[in-house]
């Protein structure tokens, strides 16, 4: 069974599509969620301890950036 993985981002963020690039790479299907187009994202970003973008959250697991902790919530959501 396939974990849901969450993206925080917005249209122009450079972080975010590197973010997205290397799930879509390793096969992770994922949801993209635009802070700027819907306000409700951003808080919800805020609940996970962070002002900015990209978050990618797997399990209730939030990362912050393009980091190596990334690369643990990606075997998270590939186990």
């Amino acid at each position: 069974m396939s974990k849901q993985v969450i993206v925080y981002t917005t249209k122009d963020c450079i972080e975010c599509t590197m973010v997205k690039k290397v799930l879509t790479e390793e096969g992770i299907a994922f949801e993209s969620r635009d802070v700027l187009a819907n306000p409700e994202y951003q808080e919800e970003v805020e609940k996970y301890g962070f002002l900015g973008i990209p978050v990618t959250v797997v399990d209730n697991r939030a990362v912050k950036g393009f980091t190596n902790e990334l690369k643990e919530l990606i075997d998270l959501a590939k186990s």
